[in-house]
């Protein structure tokens, strides 16, 4: 079955130039075609037409860090929420993040194997993922929920990997646990975090050793990346030097630092729009007294350094933290990618082919071209003029993963 999408301008994700007057024909689930309209020359066959309403046809976009499972990381939900309640929410927050415009996350921990299953076999709507299981933490670490009063918050389903482990031969073994659990990539947390209870984002954590053992453990199956949570600079490049894909946050970067992840092609995914949000609700007075501090400073001190690394040619990733955040608001994150320097085009592509090429997608996704999966959006206004306009999901007029329509708002 043919689908066509035309009256609209194409932006390809590519960096390209805009094409206006543009034709995206599709095959099943597959781009056939992508161009001007007029060197199209039609299938015979029968099509459904799809009209772009003068829109903006774009590729579908990729956040690389979100958590579908959560809304809002706060322990005592755990002790009050049955665990059947989180799998309910999720179904929503799924539908926000595609209604949004967001085809295909990288979960960074919590949605187990039947999630992704759900949304594969189409029993429920959301885009395209890739899981992590859960988030490795060290004794005491950024997600060990063992509090010092000697409570101890479990935060894991039946048959689903305990976070921590510590030491060369437990971190292989909690490698391969998550990965028979049906991770694709492996999350580890190298520094503490900015809302934490025991630790603050400069503290580090796992050793050089324990993480080169990580790193080696998930190679050695089938290639799996491992994606590094890091705010201070030293467990960036105990991270970096260990092998680690992609770095998560990076706040505290430094020179030295950005030369690292530039030498060994680190992707950077700077979640922006938490940091942001942390900052904006603590001037409001709505976070908790351990978190004030952090969630004060580490804003202006992220954009500055992400800037650096911009400015350096580190490629840069689009992630969010959605799920700390309200679900939805993806977008957001990409006018704050041009407030550290990127033009608007720049950002779209981080937001597309980059993210994609972080996931290792990008033979599938990420970019408008022949052979790729049709994953597109068609944006009501025109986000090379106004980028922040896309953090509205309510200016996202159409939807379409792998051939299916989703949404259409014109």
């Amino acid at each position: 079955m043919y689908s066509l999408i035309n009256n609209g301008t194409l932006i390809d994700g590519t960096g390209k130039p805009p094409v206006k007057k543009a034709a995206v024909l599709i095959r099943d689930n597959q781009i056939v075609y992508a161009g001007p309209e007029k060197s199209l020359k039609p299938p015979e066959t029968d099509m459904k037409h799809v009209d772009a309403c003068n829109g903006f046809i774009m590729p579908g976009f990729v956040d690389a860090h979100v958590h579908i499972m959560v809304n809002g990381f706060h322990r005592e939900d755990l002790i009050y929420r049955p665990l059947s309640f989180y799998f309910y929410n999720a179904v929503e927050n799924l539908r926000q993040t595609l209604n949004a415009g967001v085809t295909t996350v990288r979960d960074a921990g919590l949605a187990d194997a039947g999630v992704k299953m759900a949304v594969e076999k189409g029993l429920i709507a959301g885009p395209r993922m890739q899981i992590s299981i859960t988030p490795l933490s060290i004794t005491g670490g950024h997600f060990d929920l063992w509090l010092n009063s000697g409570f101890d918050i479990k935060p894991f389903y039946p048959g689903y990997p305990n976070s921590i482990c510590d030491g060369p031969e437990g971190v292989r073994k909690k490698v391969r646990e998550v990965l028979r659990a049906g991770a694709e990539v492996i999350k580890v947390m190298t520094t503490g975090g900015v809302m934490s209870v025991s630790d603050g984002p400069e503290c580090v954590q796992f050793t050089p050793q324990e993480l080169k053992v990580i790193v080696d453990e998930a190679r050695y199956k089938d290639q799996t990346r491992v994606m590094a949570h890091a705010h201070g600079v030293h467990g960036i490049k105990n991270a970096v030097n260990a092998g680690a894909h992609s770095i998560e946050h990076g706040t505290y970067l430094d020179d030295e630092a950005i030369q690292m992840m530039l030498e060994k092609g680190t992707y950077l995914v700077p979640t922006l729009v938490v940091n942001k949000d942390n900052k904006e609700r603590a001037q409001r007075g709505e976070v908790r007294e351990w978190e004030v501090e952090a969630a004060l400073k580490v804003f202006d001190i992220q954009k500055e350094n992400i800037a650096e690394a911009y400015k350096a040619g580190v490629p840069i990733a689009m992630g969010t933290d959605c799920g700390v955040i309200e679900h939805g608001r993806n977008l957001e994150e990409l006018n704050l990618l041009c407030s550290i320097g990127m033009t608007p085009q720049e950002a779209l592509v981080a937001g597309t082919r980059t993210s994609a090429e972080c996931l290792g997608w990008q033979d599938k996704i990420g970019t408008v071209e022949m052979g790729k999966l049709a994953d597109l959006i068609v944006s009501k206004t025109d986000p090379l003029k106004d980028i922040k306009s896309l953090g509205n999901p309510e200016n996202i007029g159409m939807v379409m993963k792998g051939g299916e329509v989703f949404k259409y708002s014109f």
